[in-house]
């Protein structure tokens, strides 16, 4: 009887098996390797990270952009005649892409921590350039809607640095096992993490300020009334308005063909009216060629318990549902009585009729003619046109002339303009601590607490808002905070991350001292014997014998052939 030691030993791991699969399709244990990364697959982790921060990015902007969600779905239904929430598609493709690049980040830094070389498989590369391609469509469609978060620099920061420690548990482990530490390795981490200390310094905030100089809560004005209440520009919408303590009330104005300015945004009347179903031929005309009469036989509120734009009709009683399916296109006069009635301001946007029109020439004057016949204040109205100013100030002198345009301030003394109305991207805080000493500035759409807290400390007048209802509930801005207070958080942050880092070199130091880097899933070789158990399956020692004899066939096809990933370590009687 001979008996021969066993040849070895396979310690199967699934994890590894798992990591190495998803991430570069190499499910066998051969495929794997130790080796340095190539400097094509270099570039490619390069192109991930790099992606993965464009889609940080995108999520975080769009997440925070929800102030102008219902200005993107206006401007996709200008472009595309149908009204849709373009915002859910966006954001659930957003959601998935980032999910999947994220994992593919975890998944190559586990390779790192490892020692695995990095081999990204041919599909996740096509996705990658999908990715890319399809971020770089979008930032140039939407790069002009909105300005960049500045409010919320402070705690990115804090985000940052939470990750970059983190990441210093890998960073040690690597250098702990590298036998010659490269002077890239070691150094880069040290740069990244003292730039990132040193962030605060270039950190600016308007809510970072003493207490002491913050000015006055702006005035709130309701932009179309309350539309997340009621249809835009309805009088139940400017009612609902006055009920949340707004200070004035801003509206879109048209001309109708028989001279009545009337309330409405969109150039045709297909999307807050039931055009389509009174006058089926004319729903694509400009809602200036219809005359009073028809205007008010439209509704104009059961697109609102239709499309449902703000996702609040939900939420509304039964007789509120009644109240706003029975609502009909406003007259500007209808708006002026109401305003007058509580003493609000009233600001509007005058469209100018087409070129055919009847009031083509006499728009300005069949406005302010109906201003002198509501009976308001004229100083109550806030005139934005700019065409004949000079005419306006004539016949209406007491109105505040507003700019929409932002000029400099010695334009706008010269012009006589008191006011400027603006899109809240136009106007930086320095702007409006420039301009508000001769003019009160009002920043539009303005509908989020973060938003209304960052203008409010830059010292902003008045804002307009689409929900008048959720900024009343913002007494004091959020996130505000004294220089001395930021910096306790900076430093205190700072030396906690400090701290982290020295203990995770330390700590990988000691854990790593005097072990080599191995492979997990290396072959053993053991002279020791063990029992059999069903973990270990048993080969016949007559099978390798005539493998070697026969010189057919490899190990690789033995395995496959057995079925078997273990060897067993007892010895093989013959």
């Amino acid at each position: 009887m001979v008996k021969h030691q066993p040849l070895q030993v396979y310690e199967r791991q699934l994890c590894l098996s798992c990591l190495t699969g998803i991430y570069g399709c190499r499910w066998k244990r051969y495929q794997r390797s130790h080796d340095d990364t190539t400097k094509w697959e270099f570039l490619w982790s390069l192109i991930l990270f790099f992606t993965f921060s464009l889609l940080l990015v995108w999520f975080y902007f769009w997440w925070e952009a929800h102030n102008d969600y219902n200005e993107f779905n206006w401007f996709l239904y200008n472009r595309s005649g149908e009204w849709s929430d373009g915002t859910v598609p966006i954001l659930a493709t957003t959601a998935a892409g980032f999910t999947y690049i994220a994992f593919l980040m975890i998944l190559a830094l586990c390779h790192i921590a490892v020692g695995q070389q990095l081999n990204l498989h041919w599909l996740h590369k096509v996705m990658l350039k999908f990715k890319v391609g399809r971020l770089h469509t979008l930032r140039l469609e939407m790069g002009v809607l909105w300005s960049p978060v500045q409010a919320t620099g402070p705690f990115l920061h804090l985000g940052a640095l939470v990750a970059v420690t983190a990441l210093a548990w890998l960073v040690a482990g690597q250098i702990a096992c590298t036998e010659k530490i490269s002077k890239q390795l070691d150094t880069t981490p040290t740069v990244v993490l003292l730039g990132l200390y040193m962030a605060p310094l270039s950190i600016t905030s308007p809510c970072i300020m003493d207490h002491a100089n913050l000015t006055p809560r702006p005035d709130v004005i309701g932009h179309q009334g309350a539309p997340m209440l009621a249809p835009e520009n309805t009088i139940l919408s400017f009612q609902r308005a006055l009920q949340m303590n707004v200070s004035g009330l801003e509206a879109d104005v048209a001309i109708s063909f028989d001279g009545v300015p009337f309330l409405m945004r969109d150039r045709t009347l297909r999307r807050t009216t039931d055009v389509g179903k009174v006058f089926p031929a004319r729903q694509l005309d400009d809602a200036s060629s219809f005359n009073w009469t028809d205007l008010h036989s439209l509704n104009a509120g059961q697109w609102f318990l239709k499309d449902d734009p703000f996702w609040t009709v939900q939420s509304m009683a039964q007789r509120e549902v009644m109240l706003v399916g029975n609502q009909g296109v406003c007259s500007l006069e209808q708006l002026l009585r109401l305003a007058s009635l509580h003493n609000q301001t009233v600001v509007f946007s005058l469209r100018r009729p087409p070129h055919r029109h009847p009031c083509y020439h006499s728009w300005i004057n069949d406005t302010l003619e109906v201003i002198r016949l509501s009976g308001i204040p004229q100083h109550l109205v806030m005139w934005t046109p700019d065409w004949d100013r000079g005419q306006v100030r004539q016949v209406a002198p007491g109105l505040q002339q507003t700019s929409v345009e932002k000029l400099p301030p010695q334009v706008l003394h010269q012009q006589g303009i008191s006011s400027l109305l603006l899109r809240y991207s136009q106007a930086s805080p320095y702007d409006i601590r420039w301009v508000n000493s001769n003019v009160s500035v009002t920043l539009y759409t303005v509908n989020e607490p973060w938003l209304f807290s960052v203008l409010w400390c830059s010292g902003v007048s008045s804002v307009s808002s689409e929900a008048p209802n959720i900024l009343r509930k913002v007494p004091y801005p959020i996130w505000l905070m004294s220089p001395d207070e930021y910096c306790l958080i900076w430093v205190a942050a700072d030396l906690i991350s400090f701290t982290v880092v020295i203990g995770i070199f330390v700590f990988q130091k000691w854990r790593l001292s005097g072990m080599h880097s191995y492979n997990p899933e290396q072959i053993m070789l053991s002279a020791a014997v063990r029992r059999s158990s069903r973990d270990v399956n048993i080969m016949k020692e007559k099978l390798i014998f005539s493998e070697v004899s026969n010189g057919v066939g490899s190990a690789e096809d033995l395995y496959m052939e057995n079925g078997f990933d273990y060897y067993n370590n007892e010895g093989i009687s013959h």
